[in-house]
Parts: structure tokens; sequence; C-alpha cells
């Protein structure tokens, strides 16, 4: 079937979504969802695993990211619509499972990722009030507490925009700024130690090359982001047009800020202090900036974690909403807040699967987990682009070199196996949210089967995760 990017919004009986973004606001955007907590709370587990050279994991994940993001852009500028991996899965493969399964992965990416959030908002919270908490349970009664009042906000409702995200963006980019230019000054002045960017640290039984693939697939947690942009094509002026370039220099300049990030870090504090507690840029900040008021850098931290936080509850809670209105997980799932128009049902039980990641699992296993979910997420979206080629489409798009999306499928296959040394809780963690997953829809097919005698005619293509809802 051919797509003209005017149709794009119409294919589906949908109204169509008003275009208000340009080229500086779609990087903005872009670049706006890829930083975040990854980097904030992550680095001293990179550096943990690899050592000195914690910048080279950064920069692997950067690559792989941006061999995925080609793909992503032929498919973007083809189908120039929301929806995403989901939609583009459905497209080429027609497995109502398969699109479910990965539509499910993505939300439970969402919350991996908030729960990491959550445990770096409580970390950075009492970094910033100047209180060294005793026990590690007062850390998670904060971090339920976060993830409590961030249910909360989502159930009031949250109205989003897009000048909002470019404030965010700049506070969350100044953060990173800062620890990049204590570290350019600290470095002119002869105070950091850079013997220390080539020191490979190699756990007993592992090779250099494991310990960099281990810490790559624990990095790129950092770098997943970019994929969320796509849904913003129709919302987009031109997206044929501006998509290819905006992502591509928004994926640039991040992967760039954080391997300078890594280097300024890892030059000004050992990669065995790094990896001590869950605020390594803190540190960072400390051992290069005496001076510099300490509380100022927790509170930019912790709202650049706030807000991913808040983003991915909003992401997980809207896409079990419009699921449940598919037919494809149980009805109660779709029930909103008569005056508010939120998804209460939806936004509690995730907000208490939520609850328990925060519980069981610790920091490094979160983002583990989360760059595990997308990886896989990826490889699908690199297998699916070569398999709708066959797919004409009358306008003129991006098109991806064939060897692109190989490698990028290869590769994300190869970091999310267990070949790369990724963690066995990865795994665990994963396949129990999956289980609920399949339960749940597995719950909604029998009723639909056997109850209500209708078949469930799940369209991914259908659901708008930014409404009705506030």
């Amino acid at each position: 079937m051919s797509v003209t990017p005017q149709a794009a919004g119409t294919d589906t009986g949908r109204p169509e979504l008003k275009r208000v973004m340009g080229p500086g606001l779609l990087l903005l955007f872009v670049v706006g969802d890829i930083l975040g907590t990854g980097v904030y709370a992550l680095t001293g587990k990179v550096a943990g695993q690899v050592g000195g050279a914690v910048w080279l994991p950064f920069l692997c994940a950067f690559i792989v990211a941006l061999l995925t993001a080609t793909s992503y852009l032929e498919l973007v500028t083809k189908y120039p619509k929301a929806g995403g991996a989901a939609v583009y899965t459905h497209r080429a493969f027609g497995v109502h499972f398969l699109t479910f399964l990965l539509t499910f992965a993505v939300m439970s990416s969402g919350l991996t990722s908030a729960s990491s959030a959550s445990k770096a908002f409580a970390s950075n919270f009492f970094a910033a009030v100047d209180i060294d908490p005793d026990r590690g349970s007062v850390l998670m009664i904060t971090s339920l507490a976060f993830m409590a009042l961030i249910a909360i906000v989502n159930l009031r409702g949250v109205g989003e925009s897009v000048k909002a995200n470019v404030v965010l963006t700049v506070i969350e980019l100044s953060g990173l700024l800062i620890v990049i230019a204590i570290g350019v000054w600290a470095i002119a002045g002869g105070d950091g130690d850079t013997s220390r960017l080539n020191d490979f640290h190699v756990p007993e039984g592992k090779t250099a090359f494991g310990s960099v693939t281990a810490a790559t697939a624990l990095a790129f947690f950092a770098m997943v982001g970019f994929e969320d942009s796509v849904n913003m094509a129709e919302e987009t002026k031109d997206p044929v047009r501006i998509f290819p370039k905006m992502m591509l220099i928004g994926l640039v300049v991040t992967g760039a800020i954080y391997v300078m990030v890594a280097i300024s870090a890892v030059t000004l504090v050992s990669p065995e202090k790094l990896n001590e507690g869950n605020t390594p840029l803190l540190q960072v900040v400390t051992a290069g900036a005496p001076g510099f008021p300490i509380e100022i850098f927790a509170w930019i931290t912790m709202f650049a974690v706030a807000n991913s936080a808040l983003i991915n509850m909003l992401m997980a809670s809207r896409l079990l909403y419009g699921m449940s209105h598919e037919k494809v997980l149980p009805g109660p799932l779709g029930r909103v807040l008569h005056k508010r128009r939120t998804p209460w049902v939806a936004i509690i039980f995730t907000t208490l699967l939520a609850f328990a990641l925060i519980g069981f699992a610790d920091l490094t296993a979160l983002g583990g987990t989360t760059a595990f979910l997308l990886l896989c997420v990826f490889a699908v979206v690199n297998v699916a682009v070569l398999v709708l080629r066959k797919d004409k489409v009358e306008h003129k798009h991006f098109h991806a070199p064939t060897l692109l999306p190989i490698l990028g499928g290869i590769l994300c296959v190869y970091l999310a196996s267990p070949l790369s040394g990724r963690a066995t809780k990865d795994y665990e963690i994963a396949g129990w949210l999956l289980l609920v997953g399949v339960g749940l829809w597995a719950l909604t097919w029998v009723l639909n089967k056997y109850v209500f005698h209708r078949t469930a005619d799940f369209d991914p293509s259908k659901i708008d995760p930014s409404g009705p809802v506030n």
C-alpha cells in the first residue's frame, strides 16, 4: 500500500495531529529524550566493569545506536506517523502476538527506566539536603515515596508540551556541561589523571573484550530515547525532510557529550570510587571543583531523573490504557477518572509493578534490564526495515545502506545475549515482566473468546499515547 506524507495521519481514520515541531524543536526533543538518568546514575557502574576506559563503552553504545537509528529513519520517513516500533513490526510481520510482546517490552522498559530514576532521585535527594542516610532502607522508602508522588501527579494529569521539553532539556544539559567544564579545567591545570583513560579493569575469568562488551550492554541504557522521537512524526513539519538530519545531529551531540563526561569523570575520580553509590557525577564535581555548591548540582540531577521517571510512567500507563481499548488487555485497565480523564487503573497497576522493581532490583540491574529490552526491540526493527523494502511508497524517503541495519541487528542481538557478559539478573527481571504481560494477554483472549464472544483485533497504529487522557 502506498502512503503519502499527507495521508499518514488519516489512513487509520484518526484525526490528524497538529504539526508544530520544526527542525530546532525536533532536535531539542531528540537531545532531551536521550539525556537523563543513564549517564547521571550509571557512569560509575560502567566504570566498575571496565575500569578507566569508561569512555569506550559509551562510544560503542553510540555506534550501535547510530546504526539502529538509520533503520528508524528509513521507516519514519517511509511511514511518517505515530506508533514507532509496534507499527513497523505489525506492518512487516503481521503477527499479533509478536506485536503485542514488542509493545509490552517497550512498556516494561519504561517501568525499569522509571524505577532506576527513582533510585537515583533518592540518592541525589540526600546529597542535596546534605544528609547521609545510615541505612539502605531509608533510600528504598524515599524511592517508593517518590514513585508514589509520580503516580499522584499522573492521576491528576500532566499536560506535556514541546516548550516544557525545551526547558527540561536545558536543565539536564547544564548539569552535564558543568561536569565537562570542570574536567577540562582540571586537566588543563594538571590536576586530572589522564593515564587512567587507557586502564582496563578485567575481572577474573574475563577478557578485555568481554569487559568492554558487558560495559557497553549497560552503557546502552544512556543512549536510548532517540527512538521515542518517531512518535512525534505526525506533529512534525515535513518529517520526511527534517527527521534524518535532526535525529543524526542529536545522536552525535549526545554521544559526544557522554564520551566527554566519561573522560572528565575518570580523570578526576578513580573507577573504584566512581562505582561506589548512585551519585557518580556528584563525586566528580566535588573532586574537580571543591568550592562548587554541590547542592545545586544535586538538584539539577534530581530534576533530570525526576523528569525521566515521570515521562516513562506516563508512557507505560497510557500504553496499557490503549492496549485495553484494543481488547488486547483486560478492559478495567482502560478505565479513566470521570473528571481528570486519567487512566487510574493502568496508573495504579504500573505503579505497583514499579514498586516491586524498586524493592527487588538494584540500580545496575534496572539499567541493564532497560537496555536489554530495548536491544531486543531494536533487533526486530533492524529486521523489519529489510522486510519492508518490498513495500514501495510513492514519495521519496531516507534509505539506509543495507549493511547498516544488518550490522545493527547483529550487534543488538549480541549485546542482548549472554555472550556479551550480560548479568543473569537482567533476564530474570525482563522475564518476570514479560510473563505478567503474557498472562494479561492470555486472560484477555479467554475473556473475549468465551465470555464476551468477540475476537481481539489489535492494531497498534491506532494507539495514540498522548490521548485522549490528560
